[in-house]
């Protein structure tokens, strides 16, 4: 069956850089859209990045740009979030999500598989 997983979240110091890991199995990562999300308490779930399948394309929430890189690696059926200069405003429940899309969208309700989540927790 599908299964996501992800690693890579801590307690960091505001300015720091972390990277998380979505692993994928049961299905070829390259063959669908995988997004990251993240809940913190209180709020709302919201998707802060997307790579497509086909063409790599990528999408990242205005809070994040020029701050997280999302890239995968299909030969390891892992995608990644590379965070750099996290604020205390990033501390959050992580998780990664895939579609079975070409395409990526920004609303979890469009993805069918989760991973039980990573804590990334950015102290000031």
């Amino acid at each position: 069956q599908v299964q996501l997983v992800e690693s890579g979240g801590g307690l960091v110091q505001s300015g720091s850089s972390l990277r998380l890991s979505c692993a994928a199995s049961g299905f070829t990562s390259g063959s669908n859209a995988i997004g990251w999300f993240r809940q913190a308490p209180g709020k709302e779930r919201e998707g802060v990045s997307c790579i497509s399948r086909t063409f790599g394309t990528r999408y990242y929430i205005d809070s994040v740009k020029g701050r997280f890189a999302i890239f995968r690696d299909n030969a390891n059926n892992t995608v990644y979030l590379q965070m750099h200069s996290l604020t205390p405003e990033d501390t959050a429940i992580s998780y990664c999500a895939s579609r079975p899309s070409i395409s990526c969208s920004s609303d979890h309700r469009d993805y069918n598989h989760w991973g039980q989540g990573t804590q990334v927790t950015v102290s000031s």
